[in-house]
């Protein structure tokens, strides 16, 4: 039978802990009281003794029963049972859950289809603010900076209530902490764990680091006193990882896509024109067909350091008042050092063969360099970031008498990411030998193949060329009032209502110290050859096909960052070219302000069939107002045959406005069809509100242009949250006490969505070289539009004292140097300016099956689910310009297989991603970039040694699987990555 919603108990949750795996399970099983599948800290409960593997499969089976709408969830357990080494990489586990990898842990979620920016992320029902200088101000949260140890429970809501915050249209995720109360008595355990990640160790010596395996330690304390009046929780943990990876890319994207009837400059010859005798399967007049800008292969080792802790009062003076207090800490320092060789293409004469169309992709392509004296890029990098998130929070619950309760909550908390290096947050130097000669990019096979012909380190030694030191800070802070009561109206019905106001500020800051002389920054001999260091290429991607060619460039050098910037300062005697800037450059801000009320009846209907319903309306209002200061540009300077640099003046404040209001009304039915089994039914209005960086103020040009012109992005204050109306049909049948089946069908149609667009712009009214008067005497004179060499050699012999045009000293192939200043009457740069309006629609659609058994009291069992999402918005990979199309949609999947005594459990668990458009824009322009299918096996031991002392092992992706990205064709590589196992061995005591 159905129990009404004031009478509904709900699982037992687990306490909050920073242990690790082993000891959660026992930290779970005495627990008496805590919360099932509500956002706020104080709803009734059920006991339930947890004891290992079984117990949490139950509390999650019960967990997804007994709630109004469909919500899957994780308690404890089942998360120190993974081999997980954060909360995505738990949450992956669920149905219609994907994650996003960073850095080889799960990092991002997307929910039936629905990208990290539409899902919304509570902590103990509060919304939490976000900050990350790799997402460029996105709403999504990065699940990397928590440690799975510290949460008790994961809550994932699937259909929208009135009372739950909005923001989420795939799903709203509660994160879950422990009430000292909740769990009378003393508890204590301490873990330590030691990783070895393999891929820490297949790295070029300059980007390695020593240690080889690095710390783990966790621990709780709790208790409560005065006959449970007064309780204190704390937790703590502490990790250190070592990791590589290695990334073959196009990085700077496709240059086009052309037609092949099209003649622009860049193109392949036509049919009969000269040069098109070296092209194979021409693509045809109306085929679409890009060009690589480089091919890049990059080294990377990262150390990270990450520290979580949580510590929270609970003060009861009577038993129907409680008051909660408490702290919770994350800090994730990430430094990442890196090596790479590259080579850069100018679309000059070619050899190509190609795939066969609509959209035709290279399977070779070769660039004619007769002269060699094209650069061997080999850059270093160094990153250096930590990011910091805080929250505070007060709870009070006063239940007033029986049939009326009420609960204040309010939290102030932050997120902010920065430099943690007196460098910068993001460093590069360029170094190069000028000795290319031909060049080739095989992408015939899934690892790209660079040949190079010529190449003489000897004769052209490496130097320093170009270097950007950039910094980098973002903060994004909430302060939040929530108000809800609970009101016993009837014997089977209850008011919920509500109210609350959030304000969100969020600001981005930047800026970049850059030194564009990528001809070379001063001499080769400014660099004693013992800072060069050999290395290859090869064995860094050994898993990833096509990488044993003999054709392949194998050969490089490395260098220490450090030393080489000191070098660089040394040899130009300005070292303020190799250090960040001390003020920002761009500095944006948003003010956020939202107010909310709610109401929801809550009844049970005394029908044949028992039947719950739960009608709600919520009501947002929303204020935001948008400052930017953002630099103003005043010029163009060509300083190298590709570089143009824009030149900037003092920034200037803008301020712009934006408000919106919205009514979102829901429906939860279920029915009880027999009492194992459920039929629901949902319907709902939800929003996703915009990204940060979309609704930021002022218009910002990229620091570097091109010959074609150069790129920058625009904010619009004014756009309005996507507006979504989802219907779920779920059913469920619950036919043992850890066993069931459920399949469901979900469809959202999305409407406002936030269409990115490119248009052709020129701001600020600045003049470039191309195409003014002195480069149209060079083409006179003899100079190919596409040899800039030629043409800016005939400026510097010929007119070395025009207006704006300073020379240099010739380089070592005895081409001209120098910079040529764009001037009054030469044509306005045009700029592709990328912004953001509401004008798409949308809509998906798809179902989920869920199955979980276990075998009788074998130990063994199974849990297996699958998810199909579907949109006939995709991307046309045979048409040019921007397109408008879904993002993160992908079939998905997951098989675990369990086994459990009372001395060993192991988990065994298959996730895979099938494969998905992750971006309608690549680093060129509008492109798709394709994420391929990915599947990860991982697999966790554990074995009791006594009762108070165990011993758990886990392995994470075992088969040792790369990544791989590609545009509109497979043989369009945009990366694949080579990263590697990890391995864990721990023991936790219980005290």
């Amino acid at each position: 039978m159905h129990y009404p919603r004031t009478k509904q108990k709900l699982i037992a949750l687990a306490v909050s802990s920073a242990c690790a795996a082993t000891a959660l399970p026992a930290w779970a099983q005495d627990a008496a009281q805590s919360q099932g599948a509500d956002l706020s800290s104080s709803q009734p409960v059920q006991s339930v003794v947890v004891t290992g593997i079984r117990a949490s499969m139950q509390s999650s089976l019960n967990l997804k029963r007994n709630s109004d709408g469909i919500v899957d969830g994780i308690v404890a357990e089942d998360i120190g049972k993974f081999p997980d080494t954060n909360l995505a990489e738990s949450l992956q586990r669920i149905s219609g859950v994907s994650i996003d990898r960073s850095i080889g842990e799960g990092s991002k979620v997307t929910v039936r289809g629905v990208g990290p920016d539409f899902n919304m992320v509570l902590l103990n029902g509060r919304q939490m603010p976000t900050s990350n200088l790799g997402d460029l101000n996105g709403r999504a949260f990065d699940f990397a900076n928590l440690a799975s140890e510290a949460v008790s429970q994961l809550q994932v809501y699937k259909t929208s209530r009135a009372e739950t915050p909005t923001g989420g249209i795939g799903a709203t995720l509660n994160v879950m902490t422990a009430r000292p109360l909740d769990r009378p008595g003393m508890q204590a355990s301490v873990g330590v764990k030691g990783v070895y990640d393999k891929s820490a160790s297949n790295l070029p010596g300059d980007v390695k680091d020593g240690k080889r395996v690095t710390p783990e330690i966790s621990g709780i304390y709790s208790n409560t006193w005065n006959d449970n009046m007064f309780g204190v929780a704390v937790t703590a943990s502490y990790q250190e990882r070592n990791l590589g990876y290695s990334t073959a890319s196009v990085g700077n994207g496709w240059k086009g896509p052309y037609r092949g009837s099209s003649t622009v400059g860049g193109t392949i010859p036509q049919p009969g024109a000269p040069g098109s005798e070296n092209i194979t399967n021409r693509p045809g007049a109306n085929d679409v067909y890009s060009l690589p800008q480089n091919l890049n292969y990059a080294f990377n080792g990262v150390q990270r350091e990450r520290t979580n802790g949580q510590l929270t009062f609970q003060f009861a003076p009577r038993k129907d008042l409680t008051t909660t207090l408490d702290y919770t800490y994350s800090q994730n320092k990430i430094h990442t050092r890196r090596q790479d060789l590259s080579a850069w293409f100018n679309f000059g004469p070619s050899a190509s063969s190609w795939t066969d169309g609509p959209a035709a992709g290279p399977l070779v392509y070769t660039e004619f360099l007769p002269a060699g004296t094209s650069d061997i890029a080999m850059g270093g990098a160094d990153f250096a970031t930590v990011s910091e998130n805080k929250s505070v929070g007060f709870n009070t619950l006063w239940k007033v008498n029986s049939a009326l309760r009420l609960e204040l909550d309010v939290h102030r908390s932050t997120a902010e990411s920065q430099a943690d290096s007196p460098w910068g947050s993001d460093n590069v130097l360029g170094t190069a030998s000028f000795s290319r000669g031909d060049t080739t990019a095989d992408f015939s096979e899934d690892f790209p193949v660079l040949s190079i012909a010529g190449a003489d380190f000897a004769r052209a030694p490496q130097q320093v060329t170009g270097s950007a030191f950039r910094n980098g800070y973002m903060k994004g802070e909430i302060s939040q009032a929530q108000f809800k009561g609970r009101l016993k109206v009837m014997e089977s019905s209850q008011l919920n209502f509500g109210l609350s106001a959030t304000k969100v500020d969020n600001r981005s800051a930047f800026s970049t110290m850059q030194r564009d002389t990528w001809g070379g920054a001063t001499s080769p001999a400014d660099y004693p050859s013992s800072v060069w260091h050999p290395a290859t290429v090869r064995g860094y991607f050994d898993k990833i096909d096509g990488s044993g060619n003999p054709k392949l460039f194998n050969n490089f050098y490395t260098f220490n960052f450090g030393e080489v910037r000191d070098l660089a300062i040394k040899a130009s005697g300005r070292p303020d070219l190799y250090s960040v800037k001390g003020t920002w450059d761009t500095d944006q801000r948003t003010e956020e302000k939202s107010k909310a009320l709610y109401l929801q009846f809550n009844t049970d209907w005394d029908t044949a069939l028992p039947i719950h319903t739960a009608i709600g309306v919520r009501y947002e209002k929303t204020d935001i107002v948008s400052s930017a200061l953002v630099q103003t540009a005043t010029g163009i300077s060509w300083v190298s045959q590709n570089e143009f640099p824009v030149q900037f003046g003092a920034p200037d404040f803008t301020t712009l406005t934006g408000k919106y209001n919205n009514l979102l009304p829901s429906i939860d039915t279920d029915i009880e069809l027999r009492e194992d089994m459920k039929l629901r039914l949902s319907y709902g209005e939800t929003i996703g509100r915009p990204r940060y960086d979309q609704i930021q103020g002022g218009t910002v040009l990229s620091n570097l242009a091109r010959v074609d012109g150069g790129t920058g992005t625009a904010g619009n204050p004014g756009l309005k949250p996507v507006e979504s109306k989802n219907l779920d049909l779920s059913y469920e049948w619950y036919y043992g006490k850890q066993n069931f089946f459920a399949l469901g069908f979900f469809k959202k149609n999305l409407d406002n969505y936030a269409g990115q667009s490119q248009v052709d712009a020129n701001p600020f009214n600045l003049h470039t070289p191309v195409g003014g008067a002195l480069w149209n005497l060079a083409l006179a004179n003899g100079c190919a539009s596409a040899d800039t060499t030629c043409i800016r050699n005939y400026i510097f012999r010929n007119h070395p004292t025009a207006p704006g045009v300073t020379p240099g000293k010739d380089d070592a192939s005895g081409n001209a140097t120098g910079t040529i200043v764009g001037q009054p009457g030469d044509p306005l740069a045009n700029f592709r300016i990328t912004s953001f309006s509401n004008q798409k629609k949308a809509s998906l659609k798809g179902f989920e099956v869920n199955v979980q058994h276990m075998f009788g009291n074998s130990g063994f069992g199974v849990s297996a689910n699958y998810t199909y999402v579907d949109s006939g918005l995709g991307f046309d990979n045979a048409s040019a310009g921007e397109q408008f199309a879904l993002v993160g949609l992908s079939d998905s999947a997951n098989l675990i297989g369990i086994y459990e005594n009372d001395k060993w459990n192991v988990r065994a668990a298959f996730n895979w991603r099938d494969k998905f458009l992750a971006s309608t824009f690549d680093g060129a322009g509008p492109n798709p970039v394709y994420t391929e299918a990915y599947g990860q096996f991982d697999l966790s031991v554990g074995y009791a040694i006594t009762p108070q002392l165990s011993m758990q092992f886990e392995g994470i992706n075992l088969a040792n699987e790369t990544t791989r990205q590609h545009g509109r064709n497979e043989r369009m590589l945009v990366n694949a990555t080579q990263a590697g196992a990890r391995y864990m061995l721990g023991l936790r005591y219980k005290f």
